[in-house]
């Protein structure tokens, strides 16, 4: 454990607090014209997934767990866990659901992906912010429909739904956001 100020906790941290570690959801520093500058954390319990939020002075030191960063592949789903393997190594780690949390429908076969491991056990999962898939269901496109500026709902061949450009068809590779899965572009590929 390492101790910080309140001020340098950033969103992926995790933190011990009163003998329990937390993953940091967001950290917000806050400057009001009068007073003392304030540090707004919101975290959930490793343990449990219990969400908190505490409200610290910025000078306030709190403990910081030290947590391994590797990489590793996306292989398959296993009931509520989910397979991934060290490249270098071949190890395989079971992740529970509740740590890949939304993220689960963007993940695909050799994704690589970034695992913050805390004494070997898998407590957050990073994976990349775009991704491809293909539409399976959409609306035709229409004579006279603008190609810009209007967008019409389809699904995706992960099962999530989005809003794409009028000019895209059934069939079309698309490339999207895994935060929210909005359409970023066509896929060049």
């Amino acid at each position: 454990m390492v101790s910080v100020i309140a001020s340098s906790v950033r969103k992926g941290n995790v933190l011990e607090k009163d003998g329990r570690l937390y993953l940091v959801l967001t950290a917000e520093n806050i400057h009001p014209g009068k007073g003392t500058p304030v540090t707004h954390l919101e975290m959930r319990r490793i343990s449990d997934g219990v969400k908190t939020v505490e409200r610290l002075r910025t000078t306030d030191s709190v403990e910081k767990a030290f947590v391994e960063h590797k990489t590793f592949n996306y292989l398959y789903q296993d009931g509520e866990q989910y397979v991934f393997m060290q490249p270098e190594t071949f190890d395989q780690v079971h992740v529970p659901g509740d740590v890949v949390g939304d993220y689960a429908p963007y993940l695909t076969e050799n994704m690589e992906v970034q695992l913050q491991l805390f004494e070997g056990n898998p407590i957050s999962i990073e994976i990349p912010q775009r991704a491809t898939f293909e539409v399976v269901e959409t609306e035709p496109v229409m004579k006279g429909q603008t190609a810009s500026g209007s967008f019409k709902p389809a699904v995706l061949s992960n099962g999530v739904r989005t809003m794409v450009p009028t000019h895209i068809t059934v069939g079309t590779r698309i490339v999207v956001m895994t935060q929210d899965g909005a359409y970023v572009e066509r896929a060049k590929d």
